[in-house]
């Protein structure tokens, strides 16, 4: 495409962006855009195809508006979880200024039809999370991270843009905000305890992934153990066996013997220490 045809397009894209922001997507017509920018339909119909073409490169102009504004104010901090507050405020914060645009870009998203600048998004939210985990930061394996906190941030920023600004109460999405982030991350470990094995397990595992390359495995705690074997004990105890409290005395918990500090990484038993 040439300078000049570009420059075209791009003045275009930014009247029908102005005409989204006003009267969202149905101020979007082919006729508004075109007499608003001064062309002739013909001429917008070459450039974007149909209406539903428009639209597609609005959403995709919407997620680079988004990266730039993330970009420029989320610089790497030396904490991961601060970072990862700090993005959730961004999100919403974004959706709630541009709400024409959040809708476009999050409300109508189906599988499939994506915007390259989308799938930068969601690398950035990934890269967040591998650090909290390197860190031993994450309670849970980053792609599962990855689901609940896109699922969580979009649903509070489409629930806040549906309701009347002067109904609209900002602390809905920071209490959200530290219930989501709180259940999947945790403080930097100090001594090691039964909760945070799994964080260690889980940073091991990132820093190998990050390390090779390898797509993030299973991680889980070891098999339990009952009264008639140990590790490699089946999920449920044979017929006759019962399992045998832990140290503390609760039930249905590995045998006082047992390393209750394994997990599974990789295929292997790793032990993480007490």
């Amino acid at each position: 495409m040439d300078e000049g045809r570009h420059a075209a397009r791009y003045r275009v894209l930014q009247v029908a962006a102005e005409l989204l922001e006003e009267g969202g997507s149905e101020a979007v017509s082919t006729r508004a855009v075109a007499t608003a920018a001064g062309i002739t339909a013909p001429a917008l119909y070459r450039m974007f195809g149909d209406k539903d073409g428009l639209l597609a490169e609005l959403a995709t102009h919407g997620f680079e508006m988004y990266l730039a504004e993330k970009h420029e104010a989320l610089s790497q901090s030396e904490d991961p979880v601060a970072d990862l507050y700090r993005g959730w405020d961004l999100h919403v914060d974004f959706g709630l200024r541009h709400p024409a645009f959040y809708l476009l870009m999050y409300g109508t998203a189906r599988p499939g039809r994506k915007p390259p600048a989308a799938d930068e998004a969601h690398a950035l939210l990934v890269s967040l999370l591998e650090r909290a985990a390197a860190d031993g930061r994450l309670r849970v394996p980053v792609e599962e991270a990855t689901h609940v906190v896109h699922a969580a941030t979009t649903g509070a920023t489409l629930a806040l843009i549906g309701e009347e600004a002067s109904q609209r109460k900002p602390s809905t999405s920071t209490r959200l905000r530290n219930i989501v982030l709180g259940s999947i991350t945790t403080d930097p470990p100090v001594v090691a305890t039964g909760t945070d094995r799994a964080s260690r397990a889980l940073a091991l595992d990132a820093a190998l992934t990050l390390e090779d390359g390898a797509a993030p495995p299973c991680v889980r705690p070891r098999p339990r153990c009952y009264a008639t074997g140990c590790a490699a004990s089946p999920s449920r105890p044979p017929n006759g066996a019962q399992e045998l409290p832990d140290r503390a005395g609760r039930p249905g918990r590995l045998r006082p013997h047992c390393a209750a500090d394994d997990v599974v990484v990789r295929g292997r038993y790793v032990h993480v220490g007490l």
